[in-house]
């Protein structure tokens, strides 16, 4: 593997004796790893849908090692279904790190594909509000594909710069996670291009850049909330000398201690932190978690948006007719065509760039109203009027998963959920012992 030389040397003096051990860890193939989405999936279904074992990380309860035998891991039908997230293992440090509780408002402020925002979701289990945002507005659009895909209900996804979104916001959260962007020296075993984009000079404009996202991500949080900042990268300017020079210019911050077992103590005294390397089972990552001291105001909610009677009612017809026992006051919220199942106690929403807010429950079509492939993403099958469970190595499974027609039971009709497995992965209009497909055609496999 080829790296920049300049890069070589300050490795070798951060590393000093364990040099050697990083060289010979970047001649062999770089870790693979998937993570449980627990609002979708449970640990016993996934483990028993691999035919090879899958090994725990030490750097998330949820987080496993992916074999490399086990192939292209995008084209397994629980990945479609969103059972899981493909994730390098040592990325699922810093939400382990940030420890987000149910009921909780959590800020993910550089959210981009989606990864740790989909952790943080699962640990949320669907209670509190998150908040993904992503300043690049193509990368936004597949953080929003990537929370659907997990079936998350309570999120808030926007593409808004942090100077911006973080004092509109202002001690609005009670946790938030900087995943700052970086010179991304963790990510060259498996990126050979970041590897040759590297110079000395980016890493030191990205710790420019990763100062002033801290000093905006501070006014997001909450007194006596908890922030973390994590990177992919080794360099002491974007970690450590980042932190330290945060903690000089904010005197109501504290470094604490990020309770991860893997990995190591961060450099230059500042232990509280965590580094990992190759060596350590991971790609690479480091993380630091931050106290913010005083006592939290109440937080301020937006009044909901109306709702037009006649898009109620056929929300709520639409709900009827998909759930068993359908939810009795929905929070519903206009979004053009759209009308989504939204999350309750919202921030005022106006001027911060947000795509959406919720889940789309239904579309317009013509002079009707359709139920949404995000509104079955976000359900469980026993929640279902109609579901129908496919093995993951059903030949219907894969025609379903191609946009084909399929089978169904003759006496069934209506809106009906379809499953691998015991995890829903789209929908489609039964009638006459067919299953009209309605999976979306970007998502379809080939």
């Amino acid at each position: 593997m080829d790296l920049p030389a300049p890069f070589l040397r300050r490795m070798q003096s951060l590393l000093g004796d364990e040099y050697p051990a990083y060289l010979a860890c970047c001649e062999e193939p770089h870790f693979r790893g998937i993570r449980l989405n627990t609002l979708k999936c449970t640990e016993e279904t996934l483990l028993a849908s691999f035919p090879f074992p899958l090994e725990r990380t030490p750097f998330s309860p949820l987080s496993f090692y992916y074999p490399p035998e086990g192939g292209k891991i995008g084209a397994h039908p629980l990945h479609h279904a969103g059972a899981f997230y493909s994730q390098e293992p040592s990325a699922s440090s810093a939400v382990t790190a940030l420890a987000p509780q149910p009921g909780e408002r959590v800020l993910d402020l550089c959210a981009a594909p989606g990864g740790k925002s989909t952790q943080i979701a699962a640990l949320l289990g669907g209670e509190g509000l998150l908040w993904s945002n992503e300043v690049v507005r193509s990368r936004a659009n597949i953080l929003l594909s990537n929370l659907e895909r997990m079936g998350v209900r309570n999120a808030v996804v926007s593409s808004c710069r942090p100077e911006t979104l973080c004092p509109a916001l202002e001690g609005f959260f009670d946790r938030v996670l900087v995943d700052a962007p970086c010179s991304g020296e963790g990510m060259f075993r498996r990126d050979g291009q970041a590897a040759a984009e590297w110079s000395e000079e980016h890493v030191r404009s990205c710790a420019v850049r990763q100062r002033a996202i801290l000093d905006d991500a501070a006014r997001a949080l909450r007194p006596g909330g908890t922030l973390v900042y994590s990177t992919c990268t080794f360099s002491p300017e974007e970690n450590e000398e980042t932190i330290a020079a945060f903690l000089s210019r904010h005197e109501d911050f504290s470094l604490g201690e990020t309770g991860l077992s893997g990995g190591r103590p961060g450099f230059f005294g500042m232990t509280a932190a965590r580094r990992i390397f190759p060596m350590d089972g991971g790609e690479g990552h480091f993380v630091a978690l931050l106290r913010k001291q005083g006592e939290a105001l109440p937080p301020a909610f937006a009044e909901p948006a109306a709702v037009p009677p006649a898009v109620s009612a056929a929300a709520r017809e639409i709900l009827g007719e998909v759930f068993r026992n359908p939810e009795r006051d929905p929070a519903l919220a206009p979004a053009g065509d759209l009308v989504l199942l939204a999350p309750r106690e919202l921030p005022e929403l106006r001027g911060l760039g947000v795509l959406r807010a919720g889940v789309p429950l239904c579309e317009k079509k013509g002079k009707r109203y359709e139920p949404c492939h995000g509104l079955f993403m976000a359900s469980r099958p026993e929640e279902l009027r109609l579901c129908l469970s496919l093995q993951l190595d059903s030949p219907a499974l894969a025609a379903f998963l191609r946009g084909e027609e399929i089978d169904a039971p003759g006496d069934w009709k209506g809106w009906c959920g379809v499953a691998a497995g015991s995890v829903v992965t789209g929908f489609g209009k039964c009638s006459g012992g067919r299953l009209k497909n309605r999976y979306p055609k970007g998502l379809r496999s080939f």
